[in-house]
């Protein structure tokens, strides 16, 4: 009984920890190209941004990658690629709630802004809630946070025709 009990707790023990490694992973899709998906440990060797928000009053500090090397990390070139035709293709960022927010890829690209834009996994040090995990879209600099996407689970580029 004993040894019985011990299995179905090594094998419920295993089911956790692989439902949250497929919790965590990202999906990237450039175009019609077949996806790529990120684990949160292919995100962890991305070197990370620490970003403090203000709101109401309260600081918050979120820390993660870099969209912009996350998205590299998948395939998707900027710099002197990112021009022509290129400049007309945007982020489809979609969250597991059906959220989606777009963002034109010269906003997160180094070579056109000094704007900052985390894909933060850790918010006050802390591994981000239930409300927002796995993964938290943050753009300090934006007035309002309408594109600030929780729960992210993909991103896709997408031309505009």
């Amino acid at each position: 009984m004993k040894k019985q009990f011990l299995v179905s707790a090594a094998l419920f023990l295993l089911l956790f920890c692989a439902a949250l490694a497929q919790a965590q992973q990202l999906t990237v899709q450039i175009g019609g190209e077949k996806a790529t998906v990120l684990t949160r440990a292919d995100l962890e060797v991305l070197p990370h941004v620490k970003v403090t928000t203000t709101k109401a009053g309260t600081s918050t500090v979120f820390e993660g990658v870099a969209l912009e090397a996350a998205l590299e990390k998948a395939g998707v070139q900027f710099g002197e690629s990112l021009r022509g035709k290129r400049l007309a293709s945007c982020l489809l960022v979609e969250a597991a709630d059906g959220y989606r927010a777009v963002i034109a890829l010269p906003e997160i690209d180094p070579a056109f802004t000094d704007k900052q834009t985390v894909l933060a996994f850790l918010k006050d040090g802390k591994p981000l809630d239930d409300k927002e995990r796995p993964y938290r879209l943050v753009i300090p600099d934006e007035k309002r946070m309408a594109r600030w996407v929780r729960q992210v689970t993909a991103l896709k580029i997408v031309d505009v025709q």
